[in-house]
Formats: C-alpha cells, structure tokens, sequence
C-alpha cells in the first residue's frame, strides 16, 4: 500500500475520532455524567448507605410496634377519639409493607454498586472525556494532511503518527479503563430501573407518607395512649423502636432528604449519559484507532522513497570498482 493511500487513511481516522464526540453528542451528554457522579458523591460511601438501611429498619421497628401493641390496645378501646386517631395512621399500616420492601431492594442495589461507583469516578472527569477524542483525533488528521501536502518530511511524519497511536493505545491502561470502565457499565445497568420518572415520584411519594405516618405516631397515637393511662416512662419502656424513632426522626429526615433530592436531580442526568454508547466498548474506542494509526505509521516507514543521492552514490561506488 503506497505511502499517500496510507496518509489517507490516518485522515480518516483522525476525522473520525475528533468527530466522534459531536456525533455522540458528548459535548452535552458528558458534563451531566460528572454532574450526576458528583451528585451521588455524598452518599456513595458504605457509612452513608448504612445508614439509609439502619434508617428503614428503625422505622419498620416502629411501624411493627405500633401495628401489634399500639393499634390492637386503641382499637379495643373505649375512647372513640382514640379509634378516630388510628385514621390517619392507616395509610402509612397499608403502605410500610410495600414501602420497606422497595426501599430496602433500592438500598441493596445502590450498596452493591458501591465498587462499581467508585471505579467510574475514579476514571478521569466526564468533561474531560470528548477532548480525549478531539485532541488525538485533531493531531492525527493534521499531520496526515500535512503529510500529504508536503509541508512535512515522511519521517516526523510517521514518527508523530506513532507517537500518537502508541498513546491512544496506552490511555485505556493508565487510566484503568479496561478494568473501571465495564463497572460503570454495570453500575449504569442497575440505576436503569432507578433512575426513571416513575420510580423517584415513587419514592417521593413513599417518603411523605412515612412523614405523615411517623407524625400520626408522635402527635396521635402517643398522645391517645398516655390518655389511657399510660405515663412517657411506661411508653418508653412498652415502646422502645417508636420512643426511639420520634427521637431520631430530625436526623432521619435530614439523612434521607438529601437523597431523594439527588435522585430526582440525577434523574434527566442518567438519561443523557446512558445515551451515550456502553462504557464496555469505551477503552476500544482509543485501542482501535491507535493501533490502526501505529500500524499506518509503520507501513509508510516501509514505502519511504529512495534518495536521489543514494542512487548517485552508489552508481559511483560502482563505477570505481569496475575500473
């Protein structure tokens, strides 16, 4: 293959990778992908994540009390105030069910890409990653063009090429990619049956009925029993979670607000970075062309011209020997 067919194609190539990310629309997409990584940062250690599961299973201690002491006691009562309060408790009685079982399955997922979260961040910034592609890309069709013109001698040419190809070939290694990358993917994965509309105003929705259940608990379930009689210190003693709940619903909701806030803002994120093709095939994105580059690089080194010099030299060289 002569040296100008192998220019061409280097420009190709080069054309495509920095057209690569308009293409991809990357521009827009992989901003937001950092915006939602850093969105999650705050809550994507194990301490955090344990807290959210220690969280659920405080209230569901509480719900569980109340379901079979607090209930049975006030509606066997007397009181018909006291059976009126159980109205706005019901609710959250027929929701926790569901509500425990979703949020508890969210949590095990979100803890179990724990790992897979902090290999994506680790990768270098998403605002970063379309002028991994331009750069290189933008290098790689210069120099060939200017090859093909003339403007630069076959050698830096191909030395520069090279360099380039060894480089993209190298990046996905430096930065992990081959190992970090397929993680993201998986992490991706699993946030697809999160991150949806659905799903947050879900979990939105769940989450004010457990205020609303938990403020029935403090300001009429409670009151009705100490109107049975029973005093703080005896409640306390027969209703250890739900004591226990009242005193750490502030740090509960300050715990868990955060959160939803962040999937729901997360959530146009997720979408505008899952568009973009699967992070599996990312390191390949830079191996591939690399490689092609490198071996364009080497071919044109075997299609360098013979020197008029060189000629001349040796026709001399052999002329002496002749006489």
């Amino acid at each position: 293959m002569s040296r100008k067919t192998l220019l061409v194609i280097a420009a190709v190539i080069g054309i495509g990778l920095a057209a690569a990310p308009v293409a991809f629309q990357m521009f827009s997409r992989a901003p937001k992908g950092a915006a939602m990584l850093s969105d999650f940062k705050p809550f994507m250690t194990t301490q955090r994540l344990d807290g959210f599961q220690q969280d659920i299973g405080q209230i569901n201690a509480a719900v569980n009390e109340v379901d079979t002491k607090a209930v049975p006691q006030l509606e066997t009562s007397a009181d018909e105030h006291a059976n009126q309060t159980l109205a706005t408790y019901r609710s959250m009685q027929q929701q926790w069910p569901q509500i425990d079982s979703t949020m508890t399955t969210l949590l095990d997922k979100v803890q179990a890409n724990l790992g897979n979260y902090q290999a994506m961040a680790a990768l270098p910034s998403f605002e970063l990653f379309p002028w991994f592609f331009v750069i290189p890309g933008a290098l790689i069709a210069v120099l060939a063009i200017v090859g093909l013109l003339g403007g630069l001698s076959p050698r830096p040419t191909r030395i520069g090429l090279g360099v380039i190809g060894v480089g993209l070939i190298l990046a996905p290694v430096a930065f992990q990619m081959f190992d970090r990358a397929p993680k993201g993917a998986d992490m991706m994965s699993t946030f697809k049956t999160i991150e949806t509309p659905h799903r947050i105003g879900q979990i939105q929705s769940y989450f004010a009925t457990m205020a609303v259940g938990q403020g029935a608990i403090r300001n009429d379930i409670v009151p009705a029993l100490q109107s049975t009689g029973s005093t703080t210190q005896d409640l306390a003693t027969s209703y250890p979670a739900t004591t226990a709940l009242d005193a750490s619903w502030i740090h509960i909701l300050n715990d868990m607000t955060p959160m939803i806030g962040a999937m729901s803002d997360s959530e146009p994120r997720y979408q505008a970075i899952s568009s973009l093709p699967s992070f599996k095939l990312f390191p390949w994105f830079f191996v591939i062309p690399g490689a092609l580059v490198f071996f364009v690089a080497i071919g044109a080194a075997g299609d360098a011209p013979v020197r008029r010099t060189d000629v001349s030299e040796h026709l001399e060289t052999t002329e002496a020997v002749s006489v």
